[in-house]
């Protein structure tokens, strides 16, 4: 299994599977997971494309640092990544964070990302949503970081989410860096420059050029991400009933989607 030195003494593990003649896809995870999580479809992938899964910064194997664990620096880094591994270009797919972490991908290197999926992406959230984060803040901040983390992690799940799969996030979340968990969610929704919160993701997404699938669990995000998308070939798509982790949750559903929407666009 490699690791990438990026540079910056920050060092990224991935996974490189497939040998098909399709485009690249690069697999990013949400907030507090790692590439595990896309354990239920590599193999559908790999058929048709070489697959990167990789491990952001301060998650799973990759490097831990006091700082820079921002979602915008995580964009950096994978496009270091892909010129490391000498490819021009991908389709980037990314799951709540990683969502919001393609999409920056997406509008700061604009030539690397060919296509993008979000699944229940990391932006978009409302003020009624976003008036609990500072709460969930003080909470990351206080000294039990991790049941705070926990303790979030159960609005990603429903009683459509497998007994493994919300063991799997909250055994996961408990091996995290404590200023990783909390860095993050401050950059995704609260510092200066985060785009997670309305009108700063209007804002921001807006600016995505390429074809974008975007995969919701909740229909009234899914009707206002669909009002920002510009590219003809763009679809979005809501799974009602579904939780945060409906790709886990439903991977063979989740591939035949994907691989439908990357033969039409």
């Amino acid at each position: 299994m490699p690791y990438a030195d990026i540079g910056q003494n920050i060092r990224l593990f991935y996974t490189d599977d497939g040998t098909g003649d399709g485009p690249p896809l690069l697999l990013v995870h949400g907030w507090g997971a790692d590439s595990h999580q896309w354990s239920w479809h590599i193999d559908g992938l790999a058929a048709k494309h070489r697959v990167i899964a990789v491990d952001l910064r301060g998650h799973g194997y990759s490097s831990v640092p006091d700082e820079g664990n921002t979602p915008r620096q995580m964009a950096d880094d994978l496009a270091a990544l892909m010129d490391m591994l000498a490819i021009p270009e991908v389709i980037a797919i990314g799951h709540s964070m990683g969502g919001q972490v393609v999409s920056i991908l997406a509008v700061e290197h604009p030539d690397k990302v060919r296509k993008l999926v979000a699944v229940d992406p990391g932006y978009g959230m409302s003020a009624d949503i976003a008036r609990d984060f500072p709460e969930t803040i003080a909470a990351l901040r206080g000294p039990h970081p991790h049941a705070a983390a926990v303790q979030l992690d159960r609005w990603c799940t429903n009683t459509a989410t497998p007994a493994v799969i919300r063991r799997w996030h909250q055994r996961r979340l408990h091996g995290m860096a404590p200023h990783v968990l909390l860095q993050a969610f401050e950059a995704m929704f609260t510092l200066p420059g985060a785009i997670g919160v309305r009108p700063a993701s209007d804002d921001y997404i807006v600016r995505r050029q390429c074809p974008v699938l975007s995969i919701w669990s909740d229909a009234e995000r899914a009707a206002w991400e669909a009002g920002l998308c510009k590219h003809p070939a763009s679809k979005v798509v809501c799974w009602e009933g579904s939780s945060h982790r409906l790709h886990e949750e439903r991977p063979g559903e989740f591939l035949v989607v994907l691989r439908r929407w990357l033969r039409a666009s």
